[in-house]
């Protein structure tokens, strides 16, 4: 199961209590915000796109934002394309709904929005489609084994503060 998977993962930097199982669905932002009583803004959201390679990139987001293609093709030096639902878990490790950036295969590479560092904690999805993990960015971006940060979302405005 996906979800012992990250708690496996997540127990070798003593967060695997970090962990959260709810009885309903966390499988979108809206979803996720309403079991953790949360702004959706604050659900980190794994996007996965096609690499060059025949990998793919998680991009790790704040709920509340968009992937701008202008600063996405700056960024990475070629067109954002979303995996298909079919190459999702193959590429990623997880099905649609529970996509996250903890142990995914190593042709899956994963980067952190600075949509994200406005926020003290952020939940990113934990292996399923009905589970989350707190942490702050600083620990999303070691455990999640990021390669750095990237600006790749369209601007937003600011409503919530840290």
């Amino acid at each position: 199961m996906s979800v012992e998977k990250v708690r496996s993962y997540l127990s070798r930097y003593g967060l695997e209590e970090r962990l959260t199982v709810f009885p309903v669905s966390s499988a979108t932002v809206e979803l996720a915000a309403k079991a953790l009583g949360v702004e959706p803004a604050r659900i980190a959201k794994s996007i996965s796109f096609y690499d060059k390679d025949g990998g793919c990139l998680l991009i790790v987001t704040a709920g509340d934002v968009k992937i701008d293609n202008a600063k996405f093709k700056a960024e990475f030096g070629f067109k954002a394309k979303m995996l298909s639902h079919d190459d999702v878990e193959k590429l990623t490790g997880y099905r649609v709904g529970g996509v996250c950036p903890f142990d995914n295969p190593p042709s899956a590479k994963v980067y952190c929005d600075s949509s994200l560092q406005r926020f003290d904690c952020i939940y990113p999805a934990g292996g399923s489609d009905n589970s989350c993990v707190k942490l702050t960015c600083d620990e999303l971006f070691r455990v999640s084994g990021a390669i750095k940060w990237v600006d790749v979302c369209k601007s937003m405005e600011v409503s919530a503060t840290a």
